[in-house]
């Protein structure tokens, strides 16, 4: 067991693509946690499979890695806001954060929410411009921006004066100065023992420990994981947990556990300023205590922030149900969601919403697209509503959720951007173009207005645009918004598309399916190229005569179909579509009427 001045526990936060991962595994190799025969993947700390693919960090991990006679606990956060609730936590757990901006970009939108957090709570953060041996970095500008920054969050002096380091995650170097030479990572493990305060609390003192984050184990149960503020916790022993109203409940430790490297050890005994999981609290939740019996103590809760968006999950009562995925039925789709309560603390599930139907708020539609294809990858089939944001009644005034966009488009482009998001209700905040004639625009804009509108930009800037945002706040409903502004071409029957049919079709819109694709009465088989729904015949074949001509019988040259991506797919429909989604398959289709539907409409 380590001495609390012996250990360092920091958070590495960034915005998404600067490039935490691969700094961690720079630290992780050279700290000689692996054997030296053992193969190690790039990002590995990205262990979860949607990770590896998306190439962004969704979970919080931690690792710990040793620096001459130190522990140092790291944790890896998500540079994407849309989770969020899963850094807001982590932040209690450590000390300090080390601040990593990328030398070319400079600090971006989602650093700031981070950063935020962080400067809120006192830590003091260290600022590593990474990325330095790019050809177009600029370090200095990157780091005059920084402090900009930290002013503009309402940084204290012993804040702004921040230590700096300049490093490449990629070529394994850190330096104190850019003249230095550049050889490993030792200046910033130096640095991290010198710059961050070891975790306070006493060893001597009764026991004491915040449940910051859960995990959930299919043997034990429900783990808590948090950071030991005060004394030492043996396997075995008796412990109290204190409720967020105040009621303690007595349990036995069945396991502790912490890190080495990138492994979960079991531990016979933790102490102050070890970030551990413990096991045997059935019931435990965010915020909650754990405390020596003979000495409770009611820690504040954690308020955690509120999701903005919503989205119905059905039971599929499509013509196709059951021919793709094994868990078709409600009582398997509440019991996955139930499931993933337990862990997931920043979603929020309805599951009592309506027989056939459970509701899933989240904090955006990347959050809930990851469960979605979670679950899809998982042999589940069912069916997605449009997400809806989520309104508040405050003084008799509804508001809704708006959002900051933070947008880098080539000059040219800039002016399509802006119309289009000025349609949408958003309001410009900073406009301005560098040197390489890359435009900066910043809006602020309500939800609802970004939803649908990335495959747009994506259309628009030819894919060189890139668009973040981040959640603002509540403010007044801005009305309505106008939607997509293509109509749907919709299958008037089923069976197999044909290549003939497809090409008298093109010239209508964008189709979604090829030839030999099933289809079914009532799928969306492509965008309509006017603003309203047309029904078509995609599975009509060509009439077969005894009578050959040359020239009737020219080649056809076909389109290729859209193939969407989940995240697309529930970006694209409106209110009267859903998306259909199995393991293998991603279709869309126009809502049936049901009977909620028809009481709904009172017909």
């Amino acid at each position: 067991m380590y001495k609390p001045e012996k250990i360092r526990n920091i958070a590495i936060i960034a915005h998404i693509d600067h490039g935490k991962t691969t700094m961690l595994d720079s630290l992780l190799r050279q700290s000689n946690v692996f054997r030296d025969n053992e193969k190690v993947p790039e990002r590995v700390m990205d262990s979860y499979d949607q990770e590896k693919e998306r190439g962004i960090t969704i979970f919080a991990k931690h690792t710990s890695i040793f620096f001459e006679d130190f522990k140092i606990n790291i944790i890896d956060t998500p540079g994407h806001a849309d989770f969020s609730g899963e850094v807001e936590r982590v932040l209690g757990l450590v000390n300090c954060v080390l601040l990593l901006v990328d030398a070319q970009e400079g600090p971006m939108p989602q650093t700031r929410f981070v950063l935020s957090q962080a400067l809120k709570i006192g830590l003091r953060p260290i600022v590593v411009l990474n990325k330095v041996d790019r050809p177009h970095a600029d370090p200095d500008r990157a780091l005059n921006l920084t402090f900009d920054l930290f002013v503009e969050l309402g940084a204290n002096d012993e804040q702004l004066d921040f230590p700096i380091c300049y490093a490449s995650g990629l070529g394994g170097f850190a330096t104190m100065d850019l003249k230095d030479p550049r050889v490993d990572m030792r200046p910033l493990f130096e640095l991290i023992i010198k710059s961050v305060p070891f975790p306070p609390g006493n060893l001597d003192l009764p026991f004491l420990m915040q449940a910051i984050t859960l995990s959930y184990d299919d043997f034990i149960g429900r783990q808590a994981c948090g950071r030991i503020l005060e004394g030492q916790v043996r396997k075995g022993q008796m412990i109290t947990r204190v409720d967020k109203n105040g009621h303690p409940t007595q349990h036995k430790v069945l396991r502790i556990e912490g890190y080495h490297g990138l492994k979960k050890v079991e531990l016979e005994e933790a102490g102050v300023g070890d970030i551990v999981s413990i096991s045997g609290i059935p019931e435990v939740s965010i915020g909650d205590t754990l405390c020596d019996p003979a000495h409770i103590v009611h820690l504040p809760p954690i308020a955690l922030a509120e999701p903005t968006l919503s989205v119905e999950m059905m039971v599929n009562n499509g013509p196709f149900v059951g021919k793709d995925g094994k868990h078709v039925t409600m009582n398997k789709l509440r019991d996955r969601l139930i499931q993933e309560r337990k862990a997931n603390i920043s979603l929020k599930i309805e599951e009592n919403f309506r027989d056939d139907a459970a509701r899933i708020c989240g904090r955006g539609e990347l959050h809930l697209a990851v469960l979605i294809e979670a679950m899809r990858r998982e042999d589940y089939e069912f069916t997605i509503s449009k997400p809806q944001v989520i309104l508040k009644e405050v003084e008799g005034v509804i508001q809704e959720p708006f959002e900051i966009v933070h947008i880098e488009v080539p000059q040219e482009f800039s002016g399509s951007v802006i119309e289009e998001l000025s349609r949408r209700k958003g309001e410009m905040r900073a406009l301005s173009t560098n040197e390489h004639n890359i435009t900066s625009i910043e809006f602020f804009i309500p939800t609802r207005g970004l939803m649908g509108y990335r495959n747009e930009f994506m259309t628009i800037t030819r894919g060189l645009g890139i668009l973040t945002s981040v959640f603002d706040s509540y403010g007044p409903h801005k009305g309505a918004i106008p939607g997509r502004p293509h109509g749907a071409l919709i299958s008037n029957g089923p069976g197999k598309v044909t290549g003939y049919a497809c090409f008298g079709l093109q010239d209508r819109g964008t189709l979604f399916v090829g030839p030999g694709d099933e289809v079914y009465e009532g799928m969306v088989v492509g965008e309509n190229s006017r603003d309203n729904d047309l029904v078509v015949n995609v599975v009509k074949g060509k009439q077969l005569t005894n009578v050959r001509a040359s020239g009737s019988d020219e080649n056809i040259i076909l389109v290729p179909p859209r193939v969407f991506t989940l995240e697309q797919a529930i970006d694209f429909i409106q209110d009267d579509e859903l998306v259909e989604v199995t393991p293998r398959f991603i279709r869309l289709r126009k809502r049936l009427l049901n009977e909620n539907d028809r009481k709904r409409k009172g017909g």
